[in-house]
């Protein structure tokens, strides 16, 4: 009786021994699992230079501090190439991202790329969401009693354009017609000032890439654009071209909001000025301008 009792009792021990370590070996599996990834955000809106701490606190007058430096929130619209657009990799590159890497490069000061689309980029910087924003804007006065405006950094000009087997090869040709442009570019504003004189109607695109289109599908007889945005276009295979004669335009300039961030707007002047003396600025043009 007792021997059976002994064989009860080991056996019993045994199970229970088996059960503890499968019991281990499940934990273990568990713990070793791949915890699934989380949810990817797209980059696409945000490019944050290197150096960047985003848990850092915001500073209320201006910026974020990152202890060395502050790091600047900058709207942009990257649907105007050359100046700015996303690469093949989906970032943002074009002349003004270069200028301004370079100058925050120059200056110390480190900064927050959003693409937000022009709208609504200039009105991130009227509420102070943005505290600065380069995105090809023209220096008018209407823009100046709302903003203050770094030293211009290029001087543009309006082109117009068609598709290459079109006959329009004057302004007296765009009667009766519809003429395609970009939301807030010169070449909207010049359209605009003259679409009574030729007798044609506007079109207005939120982006470069749909305001070709409507011209290549013969919707819109021709297209107003700043001649860099034209150029850049064109070397890059869109079936367009050139016609008539390069208009004046207005100088691009890096906006703050009137009476705030002096100290960014005095670092892009300072740095840009570095930039044409050491001949990077014209490095930088070289490589996006197509006359």
């Amino acid at each position: 009786m007792i021997k059976k009792m002994m064989l009860l009792t080991a056996a019993c021990l045994t199970a229970l021994a088996l059960t503890a370590c499968a019991s281990d070996q499940d934990a273990d599996k568990n713990t070793n699992q791949e915890t699934p990834p989380a949810a990817q955000t797209p980059n696409a809106a945000l490019n944050v230079p290197s150096g960047n701490n985003s848990d850092d606190a915001e500073n209320p007058d201006s910026g974020r501090q990152t202890g060395k430096s502050k790091t600047f929130r900058i709207a942009t619209d990257t649907t105007f190439s050359p100046f700015e657009f996303e690469d093949v990799d989906g970032n943002f590159t074009g002349i003004d991202v270069e200028l301004l890497h370079a100058i925050s490069e120059d200056q110390g000061f480190t900064f927050e790329l959003q693409s937000l689309g022009f709208d609504a980029a200039v009105t991130a910087l009227e509420s102070g969401q943005a505290d600065g924003v380069i995105a090809g804007m023209s220096i008018t006065p209407d823009r100046q009693a709302k903003f203050d405006f770094s030293d211009p950094y290029f001087n543009s000009g309006i082109v117009m354009a068609v598709a290459k087997d079109s006959s329009v090869d004057s302004y007296e040709k765009l009667k009766g017609r519809t003429v395609a442009v970009k939301n807030g570019t010169e070449g909207a504003a010049f359209a605009e000032s003259i679409a009574d004189t030729y007798g044609f109607t506007i079109t207005v695109f939120d982006d470069s890439s749909s305001m070709y289109q409507d011209v290549l599908s013969g919707s819109s007889a021709a297209c107003f654009e700043d001649y860099p945005v034209i150029g850049y276009a064109i070397s890059q295979g869109m079936k367009i071209q050139m016609v008539g004669e390069k208009q004046a335009g207005n100088s691009y300039g890096f906006a703050v909001k009137k009476g705030q961030n002096e100290e960014l707007l005095n670092s892009f002047n300072e740095g840009l000025r570095n930039l044409k003396e050491n001949g990077i600025y014209q490095e930088i043009l070289d490589r996006y301008i197509v006359e």
